[in-house]
């Protein structure tokens, strides 16, 4: 019976990869208050866990007398001949017992259990509050599983994230079961249980995207001295920033990928036909043939075909700033001359491009 009680109580904390050490003092405090309800809060004892072989031994000390005036801490010489007695004891000696956890009675094993859930329940929002708060402004990637009216729940490692109102983009669309990334901005202690805030228009996660996209940011080369933005607006209207090695997309064609992207951060969503339209302009001020548009995305393409793409994706974007990384595409210099030369035929007054080089 020993080995099945260890093993129940160690099933439970198993998931919640809690350390053995801590395990078996819970155990042990818990037993402990056992052995004090059935015999005595004055009463001797000692309790070893051994979760390796999945045993718990309880050990109840007594001084051995003639006639019992404490129960808690004696026990008569005729009781412990009863026993047995193999080692001859005495009045006088002390006597010590190996308690069955069977004796405790089925109604003290499962106040036990319960007790022992309510601590690791304690020790796992510590756990958690903890967990979080060292990562307070970082971005975390987890998947909406609720939508309420006004917050929305979302599943990190199996704990609950909180976006409220507050911290959504405006008139951005949540649905369960999306993948979403936010930045922690705040874990609150509540009797509950910890809350942890994520947010999705506070300024630090567009720094943060900065710097996942931009090694120079994250590497102290450029500073971000200020932001000001007005979420899901000038944030997605005004940005861009290149990437250099997208991943091949069979069935996408350039067409079709450039339109999802233009339709996702523009007001005036554009059909097929229209944007065919649009895009075919763009493609006539950078002299891209038209059979580009209907080749799969990145499918087979040369360093000079995405960076047509890019181009072409920046050109049909329209950003106010723009930052294109150019320090591992491998382009060489004349290469990133004709790059420039591009840029400048959709050059304004209003627009800031960037390049960074490793030259």
């Amino acid at each position: 019976m020993n080995a099945g009680i260890v093993e129940s109580f160690a099933q439970m904390v198993r998931e919640k990869g809690m350390d053995k050490d801590v395990l078996e003092g819970i155990i042990e405090d818990i037993f402990g208050l056992l052995v004090k309800k059935k015999y005595g809060e004055e009463a001797v004892f000692d309790i070893v866990v051994n979760m390796d072989k999945g045993d718990i031994e309880i050990y109840l000390e007594r001084e051995i007398v003639k006639e019992v005036e404490n129960q808690e801490k004696q026990i008569s010489i005729e009781e412990v001949n009863k026993k047995g007695n193999t080692e001859e004891l005495e009045v006088g000696d002390d006597y010590v017992e190996t308690l069955d956890l069977a004796s405790f009675g089925r109604r003290l094993i499962t106040l036990a259990k319960q007790n022992l859930n309510q601590r690791i329940r304690e020790i796992e929002k510590d756990v958690i509050y903890n967990e979080y708060s060292e990562i307070v402004g970082e971005i975390v990637v987890g998947d909406i599983y609720q939508t309420k009216r006004n917050d929305i729940l979302v599943n990190h490692n199996k704990r609950e994230l909180l976006l409220p109102r507050s911290e959504q983009i405006p008139f951005e669309r949540y649905r369960k079961c999306d993948t979403i990334r936010a930045i922690i901005k705040e874990v609150k202690k509540t009797p509950s249980g910890p809350v942890i805030i994520i947010s999705r228009s506070d300024n630090m996660f567009l720094q943060k995207l900065f710097e996942i996209e931009i090694p120079e940011i994250y590497d102290g080369i450029i500073d971000i001295k200020c932001i000001a933005r007005e979420p899901g607006e000038r944030a997605k209207k005004g940005l861009f920033l290149s990437f250099q090695n997208p991943e091949e997309i069979s069935g996408v064609t350039v067409s079709n990928f450039l339109r999802t992207a233009y339709n996702s951060v523009k007001e005036n969503k554009l059909s097929i036909l229209d944007f065919r339209k649009l895009i075919e302009e763009k493609a006539d001020i950078l002299n891209i043939d038209k059979k580009f548009l209907r080749r799969y995305l990145n499918e087979g393409f040369s360093g000079g075909e995405k960076k047509k793409t890019e181009m072409l994706q920046m050109l049909t974007l329209d950003p106010k700033l723009a930052i294109l990384d150019e320090t591992d595409s491998g382009l060489d210099i004349d290469s990133l001359k004709i790059v420039s030369k591009e840029i400048n035929k959709f050059m304004t007054p209003e627009k800031t491009i960037l390049i960074i080089t490793h030259y």
